[in-house]
């Protein structure tokens, strides 16, 4: 690797790291026997708005980041590191491969994926984000919209005739107005997989590419450079994971994999369930107050013999009393008649339960999406044909 190289590394570690909100510089050795880069950022954010406040954990977060962008660059990481009495640390691990830098098309590409990932409220946000990664923008004729980053002369157009399907102001508005969700968004910007008769289950994870059967394809040398790179960055991911979750084991993977989906459809039932009683709940609800509101007015219906002048006069609230006592009837099902003291209650206790579940159905949705798009790429990466079975994991 050359001095340029780790340079352009430590570059983009210390950017990945501030968001590019903090000054910083990075200072690379070619005067030791192996090459390595010191990073240095102000504490003062470069808007002078706050500072920088250490965590609890960063200095794992930051060996993770830098070994994520390591593996990215097929460079060597120290895997589960263990220091010695002399303060060094052993035990290393190469991810081998070719890696070239990307182009700053592909760039803005990842930055307005990772900028939509956090779901901006609007397009000044999402603007304001895209600054934070790194991206000025400026508005030309007819309102066209162009992005340029550190280093890059001229400014790229966001249209997909430059950067391809799904990269227009459009697309972008329309997964911030919650037209169409990311996980489509990223289908639509993902390569189509070869068109089949029947239509193609929908793919809702980023899965490694079988660049051979693309280039068989026609596809041409920009595509094999794009999903080289692409590629290189999902087994990082893969890597990293097993690496970190001890997974040394291709049984333990999986069962991995199938545990996690089993916790998030279990958590998902659950969810149902609790929606589907706070349902119930609210209807019995409006029902006994709909009946309250009218049972006088059908009981002096009754006594005045159901006189079609008085059915005149009060249809309206003779037709909710039935309506009320239909529904009542219905969801109650022979029990007794419920207090509206209770059914509050009942209310706040489902309410509680539906926070506490969503709370973990989120966690438990992001552990399975996790598990089952690594194990997908591993088997793919080992040829095993099981994409079908973490389809059906996955739904």
């Amino acid at each position: 690797m050359s001095v340029e190289e780790a340079q352009r590394i430590g570059y983009e570690t210390a950017m990945r790291w501030t968001k590019g909100k903090y000054q910083f510089f990075v200072c690379t050795h070619n005067d030791r026997g192996h090459l390595h880069s010191h990073i240095y950022y102000n504490s003062t954010r470069e808007d002078s708005t706050r500072k920088f406040h250490n965590f609890i954990g960063s200095t794992f977060f930051v060996r993770r980041l830098s070994d994520r962008i390591c593996l990215e660059h097929s460079l060597s990481v120290i895997h589960h590191p263990k220091q010695h009495s002399d303060s060094k640390f052993k035990h290393y691990g190469q991810w081998q491969g070719d890696n070239k830098p990307l182009s700053f098309q592909e760039r803005l590409k990842i930055a307005i994926a990772n900028t939509l990932e956090q779901q901006p409220q609007d397009f000044n946000t999402f603007l304001s984000l895209m600054g934070d990664a790194g991206f000025e923008h400026k508005y030309g004729r007819g309102g066209a919209l162009s992005f340029r980053t550190e280093g890059q002369i001229k400014y790229t157009r966001l249209r997909t005739s430059t950067l391809g399907d799904g990269y227009s102001i459009e697309d972008i508005q329309a997964v911030i107005d919650g037209g169409i969700s990311y996980d489509e968004w990223q289908e639509k910007t993902t390569p189509n997989e070869q068109a089949h008769d029947t239509k193609p289950t929908p793919r809702k994870f980023n899965l490694v590419i079988d660049i051979q059967e693309k280039m068989q394809q026609g596809k041409g040398a920009a595509y094999e450079k794009w999903a080289t790179v692409y590629n290189l960055k999902q087994m990082a991911a893969a890597l990293q994971y097993i690496q970190e979750n001890k997974l040394l084991a291709y049984e333990d993977l999986a069962t991995k994999a199938e545990k996690a989906a089993d916790r998030f459809h279990n958590l998902s039932d659950k969810l149902k369930q609790t929606e589907s009683a706070i349902k119930r709940n609210t209807e019995l609800k409006s029902a006994i107050i709909d009946y309250a509101k009218t049972r006088p007015i059908f009981d002096e219906y009754k006594s005045k013999k159901y006189s079609n002048k008085y059915l005149v006069e009060h249809e309206a609230d003779i037709t909710v009393y039935h309506a009320a006592q239909s529904t009542i009837k219905e969801l109650l099902n022979g029990a007794a008649f419920p207090k509206m003291a209770d059914l509050k209650a009942e209310f706040d206790i489902l309410v509680l339960d539906k926070k506490t579940y969503y709370a973990e159905y989120k966690a438990a949705q992001k552990d399975m999406k996790e598990a089952v798009v690594i194990k997908a790429n591993i088997d793919h990466l080992l040829g095993l044909t099981t994409q079908q079975q973490n389809k059906e994991m996955e739904r």
